[in-house]
């Protein structure tokens, strides 16, 4: 004996019937990441992943002030030692150690700043000796 469906009633709702549609008139066709596997299905599973991808692709983070200060120090010397020029790694310099010393005057939130001013002459010195 066959099943049959009772009548007016449909097994294929409105959203299949739309992705059967479109996947007949090739509009599923080359879609980025295709007949790929799913990334990070080989990672524990995390219930934030979807945060921390977003946070990732938008250059985020939620490291605590001190530390994110810490952090940008860090980054503003690799910048200023690939400066174009003299003055510009001079101008990266002055603009974290404006940083780091209102922070010094307003602790940030977090562990200690552990952060003194960067030496702008010792930067300006080093990117002449690099250049």
């Amino acid at each position: 004996m066959t099943e049959r469906k009772p009548p007016g009633i449909s097994f294929e709702s409105w959203a299949d019937r739309q992705i059967r549609e479109a996947a007949e008139r090739g509009e599923l066709d080359d879609l980025p990441g295709a007949g790929k596997p799913l990334p990070g299905l080989d990672k524990p599973y995390d219930e934030l992943w979807w945060v921390k991808e977003k946070m990732e692709r938008e250059g985020l983070s939620c490291l605590p002030p001190s530390l994110a200060l810490r952090k940008e120090a860090q980054e503003a010397q690799v910048a200023a030692a690939r400066a174009p020029s003299e003055a510009e790694a001079r101008r990266i310099v002055a603009g974290i150690n404006e940083r780091i010393r209102e922070a010094l005057r307003n602790p940030p939130a977090g562990p200690p700043l552990n952060l003194s001013p960067l030496d702008i002459e010792e930067v300006a010195a080093d990117w002449r000796a690099r250049h």
